[in-house]
């Protein structure tokens, strides 16, 4: 199992002169981790830019400085050097890309002075593998908000979370971790509070399940509190009745968040251009 990236993700370096910021570097190191962490090998991509134009380069885009038939001419033996390792390893899970980049861009691409949408101009020659932006693939810890307090509840909570697990996302679950009805003593609830905080605090993403006549408070207030601090949120409703023309169960929830009616479309919402449950 591997992954084709980028080659600036994993030294920054190779990234035109002046363009790298703090977050881009948060953000590369998260992606490194995550494949780290679920055992996912980082194969680099050569970097036809950095041959054709030197390191350290000013920033550009394709029309200005690589549309011409000298960088051609190294994307198609640069291309050879990938198709190779496709016929000795097969096919990549995906292949994470840059952006904007020129040469990498995945959704949107320095074509000219304005960005325009499509592949770069390298990744642009792999059009059979998938291809994910650094930006998407870096938000993956999810803080699963949901009730807790029943058999049912619980079992289907692993359920949930089994799905997300593989697609490579960390999740975390306050069940797994010591909130239930034996833990739940007087002495224990601002510990349970405090774990749960600071788990919402570190997650990129809350998947928030809203069955039911109402949505239960607690997940409520997860929901309002990952959405004031500026996190995606995620809401699941598997219950097929609805409280109005245009609501499922409760407005401020529904608008505060995207929804998902099947756990298994969770992976396709929270990384549009990706199922890795459709890879072999």
């Amino acid at each position: 199992m591997y992954i084709l990236v980028c080659p600036c993700i994993i030294n920054p370096s190779l990234r035109a002169k002046g363009i790298t910021s703090d977050e881009d570097l948060r953000i590369f190191s998260a992606c490194l981790k995550r494949c780290e962490s679920f055992g996912i090998e980082t194969v680099p991509l050569p970097c036809p830019e950095t041959e054709y134009l030197g390191p350290g380069r000013e920033p550009t885009n394709f029309t200005e400085s690589l549309d011409n038939s000298e960088f051609s001419a190294i994307l198609d033996e640069r291309e050879k050097n990938v198709r190779e390792i496709f016929c000795k390893r097969g096919l990549p899970l995906f292949i994470l890309g840059v952006d904007s980049s020129p040469s990498c861009g995945v959704g949107m691409t320095y074509y000219s002075e304005r960005k325009i949408p499509g592949r770069g101009a390298f990744l642009s020659r792999f059009s059979e593998v998938p291809a994910v932006d650094v930006k998407e693939f870096a938000d993956y810890r999810i803080y699963l908000a949901a009730p807790l307090f029943s058999q049912a509840e619980q079992e289907f909570n692993l359920k949930v979370a089994e799905i997300l697990r593989r697609s490579y996302f960390e999740v975390f679950i306050p069940q797994e971790h010591g909130d239930d009805g034996e833990e739940r003593a007087d002495d224990r609830m601002r510990i349970i509070f405090e774990r749960n905080l600071s788990a919402l605090d570190h997650s990129d993403i809350v998947v928030a399940v809203i069955d039911g006549a109402d949505a239960d408070s607690g997940t409520a207030w997860e929901m309002g509190y990952a959405y004031a601090k500026g996190k995606r949120v995620i809401s699941l409703r598997t219950d097929f009745r609805s409280f109005g023309d245009g609501e499922l169960v409760n407005l401020m929830l529904e608008e505060s968040s995207d929804v998902a009616l099947h756990p298994k479309d969770l992976p396709f919402i929270i990384m549009p251009s990706l199922n890795l449950n459709d890879r072999p």
